[in-house]
């Protein structure tokens, strides 16, 4: 059984794509600020908080996106070792949420609470418990912030190391979970076991939004 929400294409490209961005430290290091504006358009095409994207959410385009990644860019800035723990993600995503609210009501536009909330689930917990939590969070409609560091498969995961992307979905089969994932504007597949337990101390997590 899969199961896939009802997500966006940016002219053709499946979500937003790193690989757009002409700053260079965001083209290099950009996947957790990347991950967080589709996030935001997410939420602003598919759950009514329009105010979270600053540009025409029914004509998506990237040039919009590249300019909305530099906006993004102070809350979750690149670092020399990258965006490695949960909490800068989720320090930097909710200080733009609280912001980008104020500035709404200021302006006086039609904006309710915000209502979204972040917690960690770290890469220590086991495969079980992680398929778990992305299950329900799907199935409640809410995409997941994922971020891999190091994996024992390094070529066969080479374009997930030290990365943020967007899981989308999931798939049930005989084999365990698969989760479907939105990465530099593709629709990629992942063994979820596999990128799970990926051999390493350092393991990175999930981020679980809240409504």
């Amino acid at each position: 059984m899969e199961k896939l929400l009802n997500y966006f294409t940016i002219d053709g490209a499946f979500g937003g794509n790193q690989d757009w961005f002409t700053n260079i430290v965001m083209h290099i290091g950009g996947c957790a600020a990347a991950t967080a504006c589709d996030s935001c358009i997410y939420f602003a095409k598919y759950m009514g908080m329009e105010f979270l994207y600053p540009y025409d959410i029914e004509e998506l385009n990237k040039e919009d996106y590249k300019k909305f990644s530099q906006i993004m860019k102070p809350y979750i800035r690149p670092r020399v070792n990258g965006v490695k723990k949960l909490e800068w993600y989720i320090e930097g995503f909710e200080k733009y949420l609280r912001d980008v609210c104020d500035e709404a009501r200021v302006k006086q536009m039609p904006v309710q609470d915000i209502g979204i909330g972040m917690e960690g689930f770290a890469g220590e917990y086991p495969y079980e418990e992680a398929a778990e939590r992305i299950r329900g969070q799907i199935d409640a409609g809410l995409p997941v912030p994922y971020v891999m560091l190091r994996h024992k498969l390094a070529e066969k995961y080479k374009d997930f190391i030290w990365h943020w992307f967007l899981v989308v979905g999931y798939e049930e089969t005989e084999r365990g979970m698969w989760i479907i994932a939105a990465t530099y504007g593709e629709k990629v597949r992942l063994h979820l076991e596999e990128l799970w337990n990926t051999g390493y101390e350092e393991k990175g997590g999930i981020i679980l939004y809240k409504k």
